[in-house]
């Protein structure tokens, strides 16, 4: 049993803890994640068929158009969303889903920017892994608890 943190860079604010989820690649909320199942549905990412509900998702980055927001709103109000994220690139696509999600659902789903070390702890870490991000305005913290 075990406990780390690492420290990180708050995008959008909230306390949010899951299972870790790895993506091995972008993906676009639009067209990419189906907010109904809650799980990617495009065809050609390697997580294909996986659902990220209750999740903290590990995605460097985002791809997709600016409807992506709107589909990761709608996952995080469905309950079929991710309960953290946590990316090495700032989003603002992706923000903008969990803002709105927020502001009209009041479901605060946390999103923090890591350094490339963080990244790479991140990762590494064994599947089951719970992780936990808090965020406020400017920093955040990410905790690992392996038991």
């Amino acid at each position: 049993m075990g406990n780390k943190y690492w420290d990180a860079d708050s995008v959008v604010p909230g306390k949010g803890d899951g299972p870790l989820r790895i993506l091995d690649e972008a993906l676009s909320f639009w067209g990419g994640y189906d907010a109904e199942a809650g799980r990617i549905i495009e065809a050609r990412h390697p997580q294909f068929g996986i659902a990220l509900a209750g999740t903290t998702l590990l995605m460097a980055r985002a791809k997709g158009s600016s409807s992506s927001s709107s589909v990761l709103a709608e996952a995080i109000r469905n309950g079929t969303g991710p309960a953290a994220i946590i990316m090495r690139e700032r989003d603002l696509i992706v923000a903008l889903g969990c803002i709105v999600a927020s502001e009209l659902y009041e479901v605060h789903v946390p999103i923090v920017v890591v350094d490339a070390a963080t990244w790479t702890h991140l990762t590494a870490l064994p599947a089951g892994t719970r992780l936990r991000v808090e965020a406020d305005e400017g920093t955040g913290q990410v905790y690992a608890s392996t038991n």
